[in-house]
């Protein structure tokens, strides 16, 4: 029997699930999820109190959106060299969530005010509130439309104009809803999304809403660098100027600049050497 029938026998004869890079869920067959760990290639000091909720570079600014009710702010920073350029208080209701920027204006969500704020991006005036049917968690966009998380499985499409809903999607892992998608940012036609509580960020595909990847990020905060309040990883941004993905997370006093590395197949990795330096 030749090679090449052989390879057709078993194709033939083998469920997909024997073959690599396919798993079963529920009958289903499903594409396996590339697993990353990270490097730490740089790192920038930040304001430790920031319990940052949404992050975002452009034009060489890093804006932040701090949350907690009576903490919640806007802030502008020079990236290179971490000075503040600009800040926004919020009023003492409202618990500020992700941000993201399209054209002249950025978009703050709220937690559970039902509202997300609208600013001038040149001098951080705020413009107007627009409505949100529930909580608001993570916030990006794609270039034309915005897309929010609110601590379902789901990814909701809105007009900047009016957050009016366009559409929305599940996210799924392995066939399975993946719940808790938080802070969010457009990289590459993907959104990258921090998942609550872990220190985890998936890479989803926002047309089928599918998870691609999965990035460990255990032990980028060394244990040394914490303190009471230091909070969750949460925070991600992409610098366009450059590429650098930059992530950080709640009452964190380093902003890390990461490049992914993908895991060993079949390695357990420890949680204080996930991230190599």
């Amino acid at each position: 029997m030749t090679a090449l029938r052989v390879l057709l026998l078993l194709a033939t004869c083998l469920p997909l699930a024997a073959w690599p890079g396919q798993q079963e869920t529920g009958g289903q067959q499903h594409k396996a999820v590339q697993q990353y760990t990270a490097q730490v290639v740089a790192q920038k000091p930040q304001p430790r109190e920031n319990f940052v909720q949404g992050l975002e570079i452009l034009d060489g600014f890093l804006y932040v959106s701090a949350g907690n009710y009576g903490e919640s702010r806007l802030l502008r920073y020079r990236l290179a060299d971490g000075q503040l350029d600009a800040s926004r208080d919020l009023a003492k209701r409202l618990f500020a969530e992700g941000l993201t920027i399209l054209g002249d204006h950025i978009y703050q969500l709220t937690w559970q005010n039902k509202a997300m704020l609208v600013y001038r991006k040149s001098d951080l005036e705020y413009q107007r509130w627009l409505p949100l049917a529930g909580e608001g968690w993570g916030l990006t966009n794609n270039g034309k439309e915005l897309i929010y998380s609110d601590g379902s499985a789901q990814l909701h499409f809105l007009s900047p104009d009016d957050a009016r809903r366009l559409r929305s999607i599940t996210v799924t892992e392995q066939g399975r809803p993946l719940k808790l998608l938080n802070e969010l940012e457009w990289i590459d036609g993907m959104v990258w999304a921090n998942i609550w509580g872990s220190d985890r960020i998936v890479i989803i595909d926002p047309a089928s809403g599918e998870v691609t990847a999965s990035i460990d990020l255990r032990g980028l905060l060394p244990p040394a660098e914490y303190r009471p309040g230091t909070d969750v990883l949460n925070g991600i941004a992409r610098d366009p100027a450059d590429g650098a993905i930059w992530v950080t997370g709640k009452r964190w006093p380093w902003l890390y600049r990461i490049e992914l590395q993908p895991a060993l197949v079949g390695s357990e990795t420890q949680q204080t050497d996930s991230i190599s330096r």
